[in-house]
């Protein structure tokens, strides 16, 4: 088991000869053709991006598409089953699948922190046999606060196994139009309810995923409050990133904002396209892009020690 602080090592990811790490990628189909959620969710978040009869690209079809790029890409699935009754991707094929590809793929699991002790010692095996270099929580896909004490114990887990935990703001594509949201609560996904999450665990590596809306203001405020607390940019087109946010990632948190796109449904091509025009210093670019990842993944030649 990793120390908390401690962070894993690279692997087989040549950090020299990548130009970014996309912390924000989605395995939406298992090998044998499961989807992810719910298709009529998914469907729903499609039509959302706007990203009609969007392929569901397999774990190798990633990998393929990330190399040719000479990107690496954090993936995951979405483990809500207590909430919405539909059976999860197995963490552990995403786990193998991504280390035959280790070159450019890096698995992030996702564990119901509605499981209970049941889900604990899942994280713990996921990191200590399966190799899974982080977490994602989707709150208001999964039901439940960030700050419900009810998944403490698993966060106190994630911590000591030295990992990221990324929790989904914002608003989602997620049963977007659909009647009642397909009962998805918009609220859970308040980055707020994350500050309590960094203030009980000093100790967690925590990205709140995406620009926040209606909230960016409050995951401003958390992120420079609390050091560990960082920002992906994944899910909108950096187009249209609120100024507030360019303006913080030039400045205050330009260590903590990294690059990320929600693929398959905004392909880190029109990502980058638009971040390439928007008014980022010289200097902080390849931090978003690569470095900030680098380091909060622990992609370095060594394991670094607190």
């Amino acid at each position: 088991m990793l120390k908390p602080g401690r962070r894993w090592r690279g692997g087989a990811v040549d950090l020299e000869e990548l130009v970014a790490i996309d912390v924000h990628t989605h395995a939406e189909v298992s090998a044998d053709g499961h989807p992810s959620l719910n298709p009529e969710l998914l469907a729903a978040s499609a039509s959302h991006f706007g990203a009609h009869g969007h392929r569901q690209p397999t774990i190798a079809e990633m990998a393929a598409y990330y190399r040719e790029r000479r990107m690496a890409a954090v993936v995951f699935t979405v483990d809500a089953e207590h909430a919405t009754g539909h059976p999860r991707i197995a963490n552990e094929e995403i786990a193998a699948s991504c280390a035959e590809h280790a070159d450019v793929l890096i698995p992030f699991a996702s564990v119901d922190p509605w499981k209970g002790l049941a889900g604990v010692r899942e994280a713990r095996r996921l990191v200590e046999r399966h190799g899974v270099r982080g977490f994602k929580f989707h709150p208001s896909i999964q039901g439940f606060a960030p700050d419900d004490r009810m998944a403490y114990p698993l966060y106190e887990a994630i911590e000591e196994l030295g990992v990221p935990a990324l929790f989904h703001t914002g608003q989602t594509g997620i049963g977007a139009g659909v009647p009642g949201g397909g009962g998805i609560r918009l609220k859970y996904s308040n980055p707020m309810l994350v500050d309590d999450v960094a203030a009980d665990f000093p100790e967690l590596r925590i990205v709140l995923a995406h620009p926040s809306f209606p909230w960016q203001d409050e995951a401003l405020a958390v992120a420079t409050h609390k050091p560990y607390v960082h920002i992906d940019l994944s899910g909108w087109s950096p187009k249209y990133f609120p100024p507030q946010l360019v303006r913080y990632a030039n400045s205050l948190v330009k260590d903590k904002v990294l690059f990320g796109s929600d693929y398959p449904l905004i392909t880190p091509d029109r990502w980058l396209a638009d971040f390439e025009k928007l008014e980022i210093k010289p200097e902080v670019r390849p931090r978003i892009l690569k470095h900030n990842a680098a380091k909060l993944l622990g992609l370095t030649t060594r394991e670094e020690h607190p």
